[in-house]
């Protein structure tokens, strides 16, 4: 275990920290509640989002981009989205800055550059949205639209930790206008499909499918299709939501259209979004007490190859063999990166590596180049192999294909083994106090019994699972009949 990192056992929190900050994801900065996203994090996270985005246009969504401040009324105009972000807005009152006839060098906010009316820094796009929507929409013929934005959003959190919870995080939001209910049930349903093909295929954390309960539901929302995923810690993160909105939103901005026998009908909505926290739960998921673990398909870095030398005349060798093996790699679509840097030693360059999880290494030397082989050491298990540079380069491929598979595997096994059941609530609390992970449980369906015992464990219902098992019994807090089984987890 390397030195500088917190291991999980002794404290998970501070560890997921370490990795983040030395593993040079983000940092801290001088606005509270903000992170700056390094190089090296924004790398990740541009992986994630051209991977997302083809998708995203290969289902026929295209991008676009909406302003960043909301007119106060239109924020107000769906009375639960405005209530339920209400305590997490940031306002702009004034629009101008004068200096302090008190206090020298300093600033103090103009009384006469008040705006006439507030502006709320969009927690979420919905209401600016659908105002526009308003002036796009007349007719069937102007629908379907199928938009996403790629953009950053605030909600004014008092409690933050880098990536999970942060005041701005960045993101991408969706939001379609359909003709008929069951359009917009498909839509919303399709990129729940979507996000946890990306979960699964790019991001290697296996994720459950579902619906959330009522009062789990996002705010202005129908019905709420989720996934959730669980960390090392046996808590559960919500890695992606799709909304079906119903007519909410168009009833609130008076979005109508005339059908194909003329009839006005105000517009169905889905809203679907995923953010920079799939960061902070690829670094639960996957890591260890060395450092970070990245899934080959979206790490910064596939491969790394570090030459060992002694001398210019060893060194100009080495690069020779290197140069073609970075041309094959790259013709394989494989990102590769040649760290010949003399100013750091190889051993502090595999520590460094390792700590950024770069999936595979490759260390060559003089002694290798004599015998046409060099060393590979994968970063999810830790082994190494000599291997013939024949051929070296579709064995790097084929080896970055199952170092993903793997990953994937280890996670759905911690995931699947820390799915339990409960039928009574004395292990319902057993459960949770000792292994943590999802808990399948009987729930009698109603809001009170859900507040109870998130009052009384801090579990909360993750989701109703889209591929539940009709079940008859009884609910494991209040003995009420029940017809299936729900999974409850303590959840960041």
């Amino acid at each position: 275990m390397s030195k500088e990192i917190t291991s999980r056992e002794q404290d998970y929190s501070q560890w997921y920290n370490d990795l983040v900050i030395k593993g040079a994801l983000a940092d801290y900065t001088a606005v509270r509640g903000c992170m700056v996203i390094k190089p090296y994090g924004f790398a990740l996270w541009e992986n994630m989002r051209d991977a997302l985005d083809k998708m995203f246009k290969d289902t026929g969504h295209v991008n676009a981009y909406f302003p960043l401040f909301v007119p106060k009324s239109l924020f107000e105009a769906e009375e639960k989205n405005a209530e339920g972000f209400a305590k997490e807005c940031a306002v702009v009152t004034h629009y101008r800055l004068k200096s302090d006839p008190n206090k020298k060098g300093a600033l103090m906010v103009d009384p006469d550059a008040k705006l006439e009316e507030e502006l709320v820094v969009r927690p979420t796009s919905e209401a600016i949205i659908w105002s526009t929507y308003k002036n796009w929409i007349q007719s069937y013929r102007d629908l379907p639209i199928l938009i996403n934005q790629w953009a950053n959003v605030v909600r004014w959190e008092m409690r933050t930790r880098l990536f999970l919870r942060t005041a701005e995080f960045l993101w991408q939001e969706g939001h379609t206008a359909h003709a008929t209910a069951q359009e917009a049930v498909k839509e919303a349903e399709q990129m729940l499909e979507v996000y946890a093909d990306f979960a699964e295929n790019w991001m290697a954390l296996p994720v459950i499918k579902g619906v959330k309960s009522e009062s789990e539901r996002f705010a202005g929302a129908v019905d709420t299709y989720c996934i959730e995923a669980l960390m090392q810690d046996g808590k559960a993160l919500q890695a992606g939501t799709s909304h079906f909105l119903g007519q909410n939103f168009a009833k609130a901005f008076d979005v109508k259209f005339s059908d194909k026998e003329n009839k006005l009908d105000y517009v169905w909505a889905t809203s679907w979004g995923v953010s920079t926290r799939l960061i902070g739960a690829l670094v639960m998921a996957h890591s260890d007490d060395d450092g970070l673990i990245l899934p080959p398909r979206i790490a910064p870095f596939q491969v790394v190859i570090v030459p060992i030398f002694k001398g210019a005349d060893q060194k100009a060798l080495i690069d020779a063999r290197v140069t073609e093996l970075v041309k094959e790699l790259k013709t394989a679509g494989v990102r590769v990166k040649y760290d010949d840097n003399e100013n750091a030693r190889p051993g502090w360059k595999f520590a460094e590596y390792e700590l950024k999880g770069v999936p595979v290494r490759v260390a060559i030397g003089a002694r290798d180049l004599e015998n046409n082989t060099v060393e590979i050491a994968r970063r999810d298990t830790k082994e190494k192999m000599s291997v013939s540079m024949d051929g070296l380069s579709q064995r790097i491929v084929s080896l970055l294909d199952e170092v993903q598979q793997a990953i994937f595997n280890k996670a759905k096994d911690y995931r699947d083994a820390h799915i339990t059941k409960a039928d009574t609530w004395a292990e319902f609390e057993k459960i949770l106090n000792e292994k943590g992970g999802f808990i399948s449980a009987h729930w009698d369906g109603t809001p009170e019994t859900e507040a109870r015992i998130k009052e009384l464990t801090k579990a909360t219902i993750r989701c109703i699972p889209i591929d539940n098992v009709m079940e008859e019994g009884v609910c494991i807090l209040s003995g009420k009949p029940s017809k299936q089984r729900v999974l409850f987890a303590q959840a960041y």
